[in-house]
Formats: structure tokens, C-alpha cells, sequence
């Protein structure tokens, strides 16, 4: 309105708007009380939203004239909305005029809850309590996932109350500690002194069932929790009972003798690991199968992330799994540029969304790279912001922030709201995605690059298994067998006993590609598995 031409907040609101079936009309910047008048007249809107972002004061003088306008409109029924910066908007609630004022402190729903013409509710009938439901109802914005656990039970009631009241996050991913992932249901097996290490001591079916309790609060949170690193079956039926469990995360082959969270051994733990799959899609409750990024962690090449992130999806949905989280964790291995990442993310969409079927679908969950944040805070700040702008290229449906604080220190709950709220602003920036960099000559040829290497390595599997095995992909013995014959490998395995460990890889122009480690140039995948096939050490191909 008046001299103001701030008209960015507003052309989006209008962009959701739209989304949810509303046709726009945009009157540009700048515009005068009398020609929105004449405009009301003409459009007969059901609804009006106006901006000002400059002086209180000017806005308060055009205060009398909008509201003739708004009478000399016959619509009753039409709701006139308002956004400006904190001081203009006391102005327009002071002024009676609007049904809604934003100034930009609203979370997302309250916006959503207003275009939709529906009453913010303070009850759970409001808030879905299922993950499909939640992602559907926040669209087009992402819904917020955050990981939490503090090394105390006290600690961790207190700090979840203040998350859920915050009406930050859609979900609060509980982080038991180690104790509780490896030996909730051995106590006795549990080390004392370990209490606490790396997440909330979680010790009951209780402990559960009061964390949940204490986020029937604020937006009503979903609630998940890690899969645990053995006794996965009892721990998926106790956190569906407890904390009704919005999707389970399971590892394909970690989580054994591969990382040493646990001593399974690597086909017994792929074995188990689908059993428990099967279970949850039995049960409806979706699946993460937290796969690829393990390799990535471990400075794999991108073509094994990749190929992992396929065999993933693919397990997942031959287990029975008909929704699907795929997670995309961008910034890994460090050293991974951002076209580079993009490309990488890409091929692994490419390939994990073509499984989809009526009985299938995925949804994309991004985050930043674990190792990647600075330890320095403020610097981790921008990372942050930087690193959640480039995932929504990908247009993810759910948005994993890993606080700005992760190098320091455990994130509080104060540390959390702050990356959370982080995070949203440069979501906001990019909510309708970056075609130019999806669509660029370098992403499109990396991408391509990597589906086909990928495919090679993923033929090279399946030629393992012996006749017998229908499904090689989802046989845990041929799985097994590739970790030991080095077609899934790490630099990080080194001296393994039960992985190769002998694949030697550097980041070259961005990307993480296998190379000779005595020339140090790259090796496609077909050379890199011809150079497996004439070892002589632990195996031959």
C-alpha cells in the first residue's frame, strides 16, 4: 500500500495460496487506497491481503481511508489479512480492519491455518499424528525433524516440554543412549559408566510413555525414536506402543560388526535388520532404512552411496514398506561441492523413485552432513543456513536439521529453536526450489554418470549370487558377500575383518571418486571392479 514497494512476503503468501486452490490477483507495489478500492469492485475477492513495511506513522494516517474502502466493498463475508514489520502491524491490530496481522514471527500453520480459513485449535484434534498426514497438511513447507537427548531423564523432560510448546518442529527424533540402543532389554549388560553417552538414558517402557506425555503440548509433535542396535523387533513393537512411533529408521548393514555399534555379524544383522522392516510395513508405519550416508560417512565413492540408496528403497519395498523416507544427507563426504552434492542427490531420486508404484511412494528427507558443521558457532550458523538453502533444490518433504551447536556441545532445546528457526528462513527462500541448478549442464552429466556406474555396480552384485537365490538384491548373504569381496567398500574399513577395505578414494573437481592409489587418478566403476577381480588377497570375484 501507499509508497511501499516490499512486496516479496506477499507474492509468496500468494504462491501458497495458490497451492491451496485460491485464484491471485496481484495488484504490484505501490498501490493507493482508491485503486484498491476500484479493484475490490472489480475482482469481488473472498479474500484481501495488503503489506506495509514502512513508518508506523504514515500507516496510521491511511488507516481511515481503508477502512471506507473495505465498506464501500458489499462483501460481508470477505477477509482482509495484513503483513508489515512488528510496529506497523500493532498499528493494524489496534485498527480492527483485519482478521489475521503477520509480522513474520508466525510459524508456517498459523499461516496455513489463516489462508485455509481455519481456527488455530490448542487441542491435538488439530495436528495430524501420522507422518503422511503431517506432510500433506503442512504443504507446501517441509515439515521440521530434529534429533534430541540429553544425559539425563530431568534434562530431557524439562528441554522436550519447552520443544514442543516452541511449535518449531513437526518431529522430535528421541536419541536413547548408547546403553539404551544396545541393551534396553539387557540392563544387566549395561555400563554405568556409560550413562548418558550420546544421548537420554532411556530405561523404560515409561521413560518412553513420559516423554510422550510431556509433548501433548504446543503443535503435538510427532515423536520417533533410533531403532536400537540389536533387539531391533522388541524396540520397534515398544516404541509403536509408547511413543506411536512416526517412522522407524533401520541400517541395512550397520549398526553390526561393520561399525562396531554392535558385535551382529554382518549377514545376521542384514537378515535381521529385514525382518524388522517386514514387521513395521506389516504394521503401517513407515520406514527409513539410514543406508547410503553410512558408506558416505566413510569416504565410499559416490557410486556406492548411490547404489546403496537404491538397495535400500528396494528392500524396503520388498519387505512390504508402502511409505517410504528416504533421507538425502548432503555435505558428505566434506569437500562435496554444491553441484556436485545436487547431482549425487539427484541420481539417487532418479533411482529410489523409480520403485514407485500404487503400493509404493517416497518421501524426500534432507539434511545437513554431519561431519561438515564447523566446530566454530557462528560459522556453523551459516552453514546451516547455506546448506538447508541447497537441499531445497531437491524440494524435500522433510527437512532433518542438525543444530548449528553438534561440534560443541549437545544441542538444549534453546539451541534447537535457534537452528530450527535458522533453517526456516532459508526454507522460505527457497521453498519453490532452484530449477537453474537441478536443471544445470554440469548436475544433469555428473547424474547420469553416477546412475550409470551404479548400474554397473548394482549388475556386479547381483552376479554374486549363485543360481539358487531368486532376488539377489534382497538376499543378506549376496549382500554380505559385496561388503566382504570389496564391491561395497570404504577407505575407512581399512584392516577390516570382515570388509575388503582396500578402495582408496579423493574428492576430485567436488566429487568423491574411487582412484589407483599408486597414480592417483580416477577409476570408473567398471575398472574399479576389474581391479577387484585380479586381487589375489581375500577373495576373488
Amino acid at each position: 500500500m501507499g509508497d511501499c514497494v516490499h512486496v516479496a512476503g506477499l507474492y509468496n503468501f500468494m504462491r501458497i495460496a495458490e497451492n491451496e486452490g485460491y485464484q491471485t490477483v496481484f495488484l504490484g507495489p505501490a498501490v493507493d487506497v482508491a485503486q484498491l478500492a476500484d479493484a475490490l469492485i472489480k475482482e469481488k475477492p473472498d479474500m484481501v491481503g495488503i503489506s506495509y513495511r514502512l513508518t508506523p506513522e504514515a500507516f496510521e494516517k491511511m488507516v481511515p481511508a481503508l477502512k471506507r474502502a473495505f465498506e464501500g466493498y458489499s462483501n460481508s463475508s470477505c477477509t482482509y489479512l495484513f503483513g508489515g514489520t512488528p510496529p506497523v502491524t500493532r498499528i493494524a491490530v489496534q485498527s480492527g480492519l483485519f482478521a489475521a496481522c503477520f509480522d513474520g514471527t508466525e510459524t508456517e500453520e498459523a499461516m496455513l491455518n489463516c489462508v485455509r480459513g481455519e481456527e488455530v485449535s490448542g487441542g491435538p484434534e488439530k495436528y495430524p499424528t501420522g507422518l503422511v498426514e503431517r506432510i500433506n497438511w503442512k504443504r507446501p513447507f517441509p515439515i521440521i525433524r530434529h534429533h534430541f537427548g540429553l544425559p539425563t531423564m530431568p534434562e530431557s523432560l524439562h528441554d522436550i516440554v519447552k520443544l514442543a510448546e516452541s511449535c518449531e518442529l513437526d518431529v522430535i527424533s528421541l536419541a536413547p543412549d548408547q546403553n539404551a540402543q544396545e541393551s534396553f532389554f539387557r540392563p544387566e549388560e549395561m555400563d554405568p559408566l556409560q550413562d548418558g553417552a550420546g544421548g537420554m538414558p532411556v530405561r523404560t517402557e515409561k521413560d518412553f510413555c513420559l516423554l510422550y506425555e510431556a509433548t501433548r503440548i504446543g503443535n503435538y509433535p510427532l515423536l520417533r525414536s533410533y531403532a536400537g542396535t540389536r533387539d531391533l523387533l522388541p524396540m520397534g513393537s515398544m516404541l509403536k506402543k509408547t511413543i506411536n512411533q512416526a517412522w522407524a529408521a533401520i541400517p541395512l548393514c550397520w549398526y553390526s560388526e561393520l561399525d562396531g555399534r554392535s558385535t551382529r555379524p554382518l549377514e545376521n544383522a542384514i537378515r535381521e535388520a529385514l525382518a524388522v522392516i517386514r514387521w513395521h510395513g506389516e504394521n503401517g508405519i513407515p520406514v527409513e532404512v539410514n543406508e547410503a550416508h553410512q558408506w558416505s560417512l566413510r569416504d565410499a565413492p559416490d557410486t556406492i552411496a548411490v547404489a546403496m540408496a537404491f538397495l535400500a528403497a528396494y528392500n524396503a519395498k520388498k519387505a512390504g514398506v508402502k511409505h517410504y523416507v528416504a533421507q538425502y544427507m548432503l555435505n558428505n563426504p566434506p569437500g562435496t561441492s554444491p553441484a556436485m552434492d545436487l547431482a549425487k542427490m539427484l541420481a539417487k531420486i532418479e533411482l529410489i523413485e523409480s520403485l514407485h508404484d500404487d503400493q509404493f511412494c517416497t518421501y524426500r528427507q534432507t539434511r545437513t552432513g554431519l561431519t561438515s558443521l564447523p566446530s566454530d558457532i557462528v560459522l556453523a550458523k551459516g552453514h546451516l543456513a547455506a546448506s538447508t538453502m541447497l537441499q531445497m533444490a531437491l524440494r524435500p518433504h522433510i527437512v532433518h536439521v542438525v543444530a548449528h551447536c553438534e561440534a560443541d556441545h549437545a544441542a538444549r532445546a534453546d539451541d534447537i529453536i535457534e537452528a530450527v528457526k535458522i533453517a526456516k528462513g532459508a526454507i522460505k527462500l527457497g521453498l519453490y526450489g532452484f530449477d537453474t541448478l537441478v536443471n544445470s549442464p554440469e548436475v544433469k552429466a555428473r547424474k547420469e554418470e553416477l546412475i550409470a556406474e551404479a548400474t554397473i555396480l548394482l549388475d556386479a552384485i547381483k552376479s554374486l549370487a549363485p543360481a539358487s537365490v531368486n532376488d539377489p538384491w534382497a538376499d543378506p548373504a549376496t549382500l554380505a558377500t559385496a561388503v566382504r569381496y570389496g564391491l561395497l567398500d570404504a577407505p575407512h574399513l581399512r584392516d577390516h575383518k570382515v570388509a575388503l577395505g582396500l578402495v582408496s578414494t579423493r574428492i576430485i573437481e567436488g566429487a568423491c571418486r574411487a582412484i589407483n592409489p599408486q597414480s592417483g587418478k580416477p577409476l570408473s566403476e567398471d575398472q574399479r571392479i576389474m581391479s577387484l577381480k585380479q586381487m589375489k588377497f581375500k577373495a576373488t570375484i
